[in-house]
């Protein structure tokens, strides 16, 4: 049971966290011989995921639906337009380009040279964050971010860092970059958990698979909502930085590795 928890844990921190949960899931296979999730346990985690982001979110959303409903309700009417368009890089992304994504995945490498970007985009955000003040979410910050969370299909390229990082360059004060990042990554993981599921084998499962598979996702829900609520900390404390020498060490490693043969 404990690969159960491990996997469930790594998908709850690093699904948020701006390190790449692609990324460490291609170092715990190639380091640890760490078997990637099935496609059920993939889907189950990433359901887990989702949840953490509705439950930590439940506010703004619930907020965003009954006001966009209104006649006033212009700005949040938009808002879901903006979450709407940010959406379609990475639907249109993860369907044509489905093989060569699966491909990259076998590739230490790639990985690190991907975290090195990671990182680098992380180190200009957390430069850019003293002048991004704005709370006003445009159609071009929506079209910038989206096209950054499709480039986040590659493994070793963080969601959350690129969406954030994105957004605090086109000028989001942080908080607001990221509540968007979060928020636009609700129809991108329903969509993978979604995909991942439909893809399951349709033989009954043991009632320890069953066990396994909610310890996972009692982890990845526990681990997603202290990652959440730890990075908005380090934004709010201009700390973004401690992300991106996290990342370019993992990275300069993973390339090391992937070099080594």
């Amino acid at each position: 049971m404990y690969r159960y928890a491990l996997l469930g844990l790594l998908q709850g921190l690093t699904e948020f966290l701006p390190v790449s949960s692609s990324g460490h899931l291609v170092l715990a296979q190639r380091l640890l011989g760490l078997d990637p999730p099935g496609v059920v346990l993939e889907g189950v985690l990433h359901l887990a995921t989702l949840t953490a982001v509705l439950l930590y979110f439940r506010r703004d959303i619930a907020r965003l639906f009954s006001r966009g409903l209104r006649r006033e309700g212009r700005a949040e009417r938009c808002y879901l337009l903006y979450l709407a368009l940010g959406t379609l890089p990475i639907a249109v992304a993860g369907l044509s380009a489905r093989g060569l994504v699966e491909r990259a995945f076998s590739s230490v490498t790639l990985t690190g040279g991907m975290l090195l970007v990671t990182a680098g985009l992380l180190l200009a955000a957390a430069r850019a964050q003293g002048k991004a003040k704005r709370k006003e979410v445009r159609l071009t910050d929506a079209a910038l971010v989206g096209v950054a969370q499709a480039a986040a299909l590659l493994p070793g390229i963080s969601r959350s860092g690129a969406t954030i990082g994105t957004g605090i360059l086109a000028g989001l004060a942080p908080r607001e970059a990221a509540r968007f990042s979060f928020l636009l990554a609700i129809p991108a993981i329903l969509g993978a958990g979604a995909l991942a599921l439909g893809e399951a084998p349709a033989a009954p499962f043991a009632s320890s698979d069953w066990l396994g598979m909610g310890i996972a996702a009692g982890c990845a829900l526990t681990s997603g909502l202290f990652a959440i609520h730890l990075l908005l900390r380090v934004l709010a404390g201009n700390r973004l930085y401690l992300f991106a020498f996290y990342c370019l060490a993992v990275g300069a490693g993973a390339l090391a590795l992937g070099f080594a043969g």
